[in-house]
């Protein structure tokens, strides 16, 4: 099963200088933005809902086949939706809108402020 970013992608998201945490955390967010995209057909406004989702997945195989992990899937994929409508709201634009710069320099910004604050307490 081929995942929902391409090579050229994965390499724009590796090409950033953010420490491992943080890159793999923007990895996480991206896959689920490209997913996301691809139940609603579109990229433009808001994530599907989770009815929506539970029609997507129980049309995967995988998905379909095991309850228990469908649902923690389905709930991780809300969670990106709840995070990508977050970056969206900041720049005036749509979760399903976002491109994978403006989460690269969300990523790079949050990873500034942890920088910041854990320099402050030393």
């Amino acid at each position: 099963m081929q995942g929902p970013l391409s090579a050229n992608e994965l390499a724009e998201l590796e090409a950033t200088l953010l420490p491992a945490l943080e890159r793999h955390h923007l990895r996480l967010l991206a896959h689920g933005l490209r997913t996301l995209q691809a139940i609603a057909a579109r990229r433009e406004g808001s994530p599907p809902d989770r009815t929506a989702l539970n029609h997507w997945a129980c049309g995967v195989p995988q998905l379909r086949d095991d309850p228990s992990f469908r649902h923690t899937f389905l709930d991780q994929l809300e969670a990106a939706g709840r995070q990508l409508e977050s970056i969206a709201s900041g720049l005036g634009s749509t979760a399903l809108a976002l491109e994978l710069p403006e989460l690269c320099r969300s990523a790079k910004a949050a990873a500034d402020q942890r920088l910041r604050i854990d320099d402050a307490g030393s």
